[in-house]
């Protein structure tokens, strides 16, 4: 069935012909607006009538692709499990797609809306082709979280940190990309005019994003690396920092401290600046004991037998004088004036409490035996003679690991006494 129009003398299209639907519903507003309002306000109502109609049309053509979208993800997205569809899906990409087709179609409706304005084409065509380069624009930086989400829920934590560098650098592209597009959509300008007034800024450009292009460097650089990874404990002397990453992103490094506080810093520091990557220590569970007990010199001396007989009931180094005897004694046969303590081999008590020490470390079932056990002297300071421990405790945890310490130290500063040493204790006056 065709429908004729008297008033305006026009032949239209079958009912099922959109374009002609869509002339047919322009020419009854059209009609009604002029059979009912003000002289003065008829072609404003009529345009602003024609306006409402084409974008209601357009709400409507956005909803019920999103049902549409919706609906295909529910019977074959689920079905799927694929980290990628669950990104695209938490991230709304699909919904994001309705709003491009939604967009396409109006702008293909203008010309059956408002063919008795021609006037008007124009400013509608730059208005649609506006909201066309947002809805790309939109689509555009929900595809690169996207991306990023796809990586998260596969749990990549290196290459991560790439791919928010790469996300974060384009988003910045894409910005200027998209602005672009605009301005010439929107003003009628040419986009080569626009890019060609920005290539004399180059200078300039490169100085105001300097920070984002080394950050983009480094982003790439810490992922082929694999030195560091969001969640990896740290510390950073430079800023006297020690926490663990919470995030990498183009411009700036987030640490949570242990104290709770939130550190950032430039994340082109990262190739810039000492980085302790204390991650190893935390997944193996285990962590460095090194820290230093001061003697005062003056407490040295040789083993004597009284002193000897005191030192030999102590379990742990009772074998060890045992055999020193028996060889001290053996080697003194042979030594003239043998019965002055200085002629010939001896013991000391700070050289017997180093053997302690370290068989003390040895039987301690909370040190970490496959790592390196060693108590050594350092240089001699004016404090006296710091007598380094140094061991791994195999517990990482801060709370254990301090109390690991703690304990160690607590003992063997006690058991100094025993072999008549004095630790040195700084006062301040």
């Amino acid at each position: 069935m065709t429908i004729k129009i008297v008033n305006f003398g026009l032949m239209k299209n079958d009912l099922t012909d959109t374009k002609g639907l869509l002339q047919q519903l322009s020419d009854q507003l059209h009609v009604l607006v002029r059979e009912n309002a003000g002289d003065g306000w008829i072609l404003i109502l009529q345009i602003a009538s024609k306006l409402l109609l084409l974008f209601a049309l357009v709400f409507v053509i956005d909803f019920v692709m999103k049902m549409l979208f919706r609906g295909v993800y529910l019977l074959f997205g689920k079905r799927l499990h694929s980290p990628l569809v669950r990104a695209m899906q938490s991230v709304k990409l699909f919904a994001t797609l309705s709003h491009i087709f939604a967009v396409a179609i109006g702008r293909e409706m203008i010309y059956s809306v408002f063919y008795r304005h021609p006037q008007s084409y124009v400013f509608l065509e730059r208005t649609f082709s506006l909201l066309m380069v947002v809805a790309f624009a939109y689509f555009y930086f929900r595809l690169l979280k996207a991306l990023v989400k796809y990586y998260e829920l596969k749990q990549d934590f290196y290459r991560i940190t790439a791919i928010r560098a790469i996300a974060q650098s384009l988003n910045i592209v894409g910005i200027f990309i998209f602005g672009f597009l605009g301005l010439s959509n929107l003003f009628g300008i040419s986009s080569s005019t626009i890019l060609g007034s920005l290539t004399a800024m180059t200078a300039v450009i490169l100085l105001v994003f300097r920070d984002t292009i080394l950050g983009f460097v480094t982003g790439i650089h810490v992922s082929t690396s694999r030195n560091l990874k969001v969640g990896d404990w740290i510390g950073i002397p430079k800023y006297s920092i020690e926490g663990t990453i919470l995030d990498i992103n183009l411009l700036t490094t987030k640490i949570q401290n242990f104290d709770k506080t939130i550190s950032t810093v430039p994340t082109y520091d990262l190739l810039q600046t000492e980085i302790k990557n204390l991650q190893v220590m935390s997944e193996s569970n285990t962590r460095r004991v090194k820290r230093s007990i001061y003697f005062n010199i003056r407490s040295f001396d040789f083993v004597d037998a009284e002193l000897f007989e005191e030192l030999a009931k102590i379990n742990l180094i009772s074998g060890y004088l045992s055999d020193m005897r028996d060889k001290i004694e053996a080697e003194k046969k042979l030594i003239p004036n043998s019965e002055e303590i200085i002629n010939g081999r001896q013991l000391t008590n700070i050289g017997v409490f180093r053997i302690y020490a370290v068989e003390y470390l040895k039987k301690n079932p909370r040190v970490d035996q496959s790592g390196p056990v060693m108590v050594r002297q350092l240089e001699i300071t004016p404090q006296g003679l710091p007598l380094e421990i140094y061991c791994f405790a195999n517990d990482s945890k801060w709370e254990s690991f301090e109390q690991i310490q703690a304990d160690i130290f607590d003992h063997l500063m006690v058991a100094a006494k025993e072999f008549k040493l004095e630790v040195v204790q700084f006062t301040k006056i």
